[in-house]
């Protein structure tokens, strides 16, 4: 059986890095994900069956592939029928050595067992599970190291041999993230481009999405309403609208774009794989080109990507889907500084996070592991204005999960400009990156730009 050896941590944080006793679930669900090799969804049906006696369920069963993972209506597990993956209960240990005795046969579609596990996140309060105090610590500790730096340094030293001598900041009219990815002077509007925020779900009565065309599914047994605020925030970079009258700056990417909402991540900020990867079949169902995900779990050196997020990177590229995640915010941990998951899967792309001075944010991970574990390109990611539930309404916030919904929005202008999907639109967006005399190992090959 394949075994994962990072423990879930959050990769989305804010302003107020407070550390709570408040308890979430951690480590494994106790669900199993059985990745298969593609094509082959009728007989992993049959041998889930035949090897362990396990009733199968299809993606295709649920309405609009709207896959209920409580229940899994009625059957043991369920096929997520565009990734080439089954959840499984694992309620009966076993079925699961049945199903690991398969694996030995090269007769049989399964290639890999894995355990599947929660993932979880900082909410609008700052609380956290007990497995990200150490992360956020780390942010913190990261954040008040940078500022004390920047406080004592000289510009020239700020900036860094190599460095791009330019300093961004928000204006009456945008953030200083739109200025510097060049949204900003960018006729693209994404129309009808669709594009799906997977994370806490979506706050629908924000004023400024106002007759904007909504797509959303749950997959974590609550409302799609978020109550959590992070969802709305990346949404809000990823496809706000322009500035309104007598309204904000204007702080969003793709103002045209389809609305896809897949909550995964709870009102809690909790989640498991399992969601997440039905979030992901269910995006590629509904025809997104763009699949944003800020959200993962820590990885240590070594630590090779997960089977199932791969085999899902995979299929979303042949579907022309583009899935881009957050690399994740413990770049300041003395261990768990490598890309996470899923972001260290050679085909999803993985977002690191600059400040307004285009410097790596402190806390943003580095590469550090082969196959997957690169950093692709980097976003704006510190001190981000978007959107957000109501109250506050709008909220600033610091993470790599800020940097990748600007990189998700682009890459809808970009699909609307040149009509690329999957693979050629990743390759159009490190093709187009602005170099900014950061390492690769940090920021990929740049900062994102919008098409001129």
């Amino acid at each position: 059986m394949a075994k994962k050896n990072s423990t879930p941590r959050s990769q989305e944080t804010d302003d107020q890095s407070l550390v709570s006793e408040t308890e979430l679930p951690v480590g494994p669900t106790g669900r199993f994900l059985i990745t298969m090799a593609p094509g082959s969804q009728k007989n992993l049906i049959k041998t889930l069956k035949e090897s362990a006696g396990l009733s199968a369920a299809s993606s295709s069963d649920f309405t609009d592939s709207k896959v209920n993972l409580e229940s899994m209506d009625g059957a043991d597990a369920v096929l997520l029928e565009h990734l080439s993956v089954a959840i499984v209960s694992g309620k009966d240990a076993r079925q699961i050595q049945s199903l690991e005795m398969a694996v030995a046969d090269d007769s049989n579609p399964i290639v890999a067992i894995e355990p599947e596990e929660y993932v979880q996140a900082i909410n609008d309060q700052g609380f956290l599970t007990s497995a990200g105090r150490d992360y956020v610590r780390g942010y913190r500790d990261g954040v008040a190291d940078w500022a004390g730096r920047l406080l004592e340094s000289s510009p020239e030293e700020r900036m860094g041999e190599g460095a791009v001598a330019q300093t961004f900041a928000d204006t009456p009219q945008f953030t200083w993230g739109l200025q510097a990815t060049r949204m900003h002077t960018s006729a693209a509007t994404g129309v009808g481009i669709r594009v799906a925020v997977l994370d806490t779900g979506f706050f629908s009565p924000h004023p400024d999405f106002a007759g904007r065309q909504v797509i959303a599914a749950t997959f974590v047994g609550q409302p799609v309403q978020d109550g959590h605020g992070h969802g709305t925030h990346c949404i809000g970079t990823s496809l706000g609208d322009r500035m309104r009258a007598g309204g904000v700056r204007r702080y969003g990417c793709a103002r045209q774009g389809v609305i896809l909402v897949g909550k995964v991540l709870s009102n809690a900020g909790s989640g498991a794989d399992g969601g997440i990867l039905a979030g992901i079949n269910w995006a590629i169902q509904n025809g997104a080109r763009v699949i944003s995900m800020s959200l993962g779990a820590a990885v240590t050196v070594g630590t090779p990507p997960t089977v199932a997020y791969e085999n899902a990177g995979r299929a979303a590229l042949n579907a022309g889907s583009l899935i881009i995640a957050a690399a994740g915010n413990s770049g300041n941990h003395p261990t768990q500084f490598p890309v996470g998951r899923p972001a260290n899967s050679p085909s999803i792309m993985a977002v690191a996070a600059v400040d307004q001075n285009l410097q790596r944010a402190p806390f943003s991970c580095r590469a550090a592991n082969p196959n997957g574990g690169e950093v692709n390109i980097a976003g704006p990611g510190v001190s981000v204005f978007s959107s957000t539930k109501i109250p506050p309404r709008y909220a600033v916030m610091s993470g790599t999960s800020m940097a990748t919904p600007h990189v998700a929005g682009i890459a809808a202008l970009w699909s609307q400009r040149t009509g690329e999907r999957g693979t050629a639109l990743w390759q159009r967006l490190i093709s187009t990156a602005r170099a900014i005399g950061q390492p690769a190992t940090h920021v990929g090959r740049g900062l994102v730009q919008a098409p001129q």
